[in-house]
């Protein structure tokens, strides 16, 4: 007995809207970032000692990770995209952009002082 499926492409809708609800958190942390607050969710930035801490401008800091979480965002909106159209270069686009993102972000926040507080020294 051969079962039929009415609905094609299920699996590809189902994992679109798996992205979507992924992306709602990854945009509110998103816009909260981007507005120079919660860097008490940045990892790393949290574990420092207050001392530590007074070195770095935390608003640059976050302003910087927000406009990051605003590319991966977009990267998983792309992903989602993919799964409803089939069109899978939308998801090769979203993963080439992910991880350019990630490693873009790593070494630029990790490289020149680019955060460190004028005054905190």
């Amino acid at each position: 007995m051969e079962v039929k499926n009415d609905f094609d492409g299920g699996n590809y809708v189902n994992g679109a809207i798996v992205h979507f609800i992924i992306l709602i958190p990854f945009l509110i942390f998103a816009t909260l970032l981007s507005k120079g607050k919660g860097a008490y969710l940045l990892t790393g930035y949290n574990t420092m000692s207050d001392h530590e801490k007074a070195q770095y401008d935390e608003v640059a800091l976050c302003k910087f990770m927000g406009k990051v979480m605003y590319g991966i965002c977009f990267s998983i909106l792309l992903w989602a995209l993919s799964g409803i159209f089939e069109i899978q270069i939308l998801f090769i686009i979203g993963l080439v952009l992910c991880i350019s993102l990630i490693v873009f972000a790593l070494v630029y926040s990790n490289t020149g002082n680019r955060f460190k507080n004028i005054e905190g020294e």
